[in-house]
C-alpha cells in the first residue's frame, strides 16, 4: 500500500472525513469507525510508516504521550472504567491498515470483551526464548 492509496494519510490529508479528537503537527487522533466500546480511539503518526516496526522511535513516543492523554480523557469523561492500548503489526498480528496506529479502548465493567489467553512455557522453553530474545 503507497502513502496515497492509504485510507489513514487520506484522514491526515482531509479527503476522508474523521472524527478528530486531538492533533499537532506530528500525530493525529479520531475515532474508530468500527469502535469495541463508544470512544475507542486511533492515533497515528501523520507522516506514513507501515507499521510500529518501522515506525521511527520518536513518532513512536509522540504516538504513546497522546494515548495517555486519551486515556485519562475516557477516565475522566466516564466513558470507560479503564482502557486497553493496543498495535497490531504484521497481518499476522491482526494488522488490516498498513499505516502504524495505535487503539485507545474504552473498558466497562462487563463489557463482555476478553484478552487474549495465556499458555505455560515448557520445562526449558522460557529460558530459550528469553536467550532468544535478549537485547543488548
Amino acid at each position: 500500500m503507497t502513502e496515497k492509496d492509504c485510507v489513514f494519510c487520506k484522514i491526515v490529508r482531509g479527503e476522508i472525513p474523521a472524527h478528530i479528537i486531538y492533533e499537532d503537527k506530528d500525530v493525529l487522533a479520531f475515532l474508530d469507525v468500527n469502535p469495541v466500546n463508544p470512544g475507542h480511539v486511533l492515533i497515528i503518526p501523520k507522516e506514513h510508516y507501515i507499521d510500529m516496526a518501522e515506525t521511527p522511535d520518536k513518532f513512536v513516543c509522540k504516538v504513546m504521550v497522546v494515548a495517555k492523554k486519551v486515556g485519562k480523557k475516557v477516565l475522566e469523561t466516564g466513558l470507560g472504567q479503564g482502557f486497553n492500548i493496543g498495535v497490531n503489526t504484521k497481518k499476522a498480528a491482526g494488522q488490516v491498515v498498513e499505516h502504524f496506529h495505535l487503539h485507545v479502548m474504552p473498558r466497562l465493567d462487563g463489557d463482555g470483551l476478553k484478552l487474549w489467553p495465556g499458555k505455560i512455557y515448557a520445562n526449558s522453553e522460557a529460558k530459550l526464548l528469553a536467550e532468544k530474545l535478549h537485547i543488548d
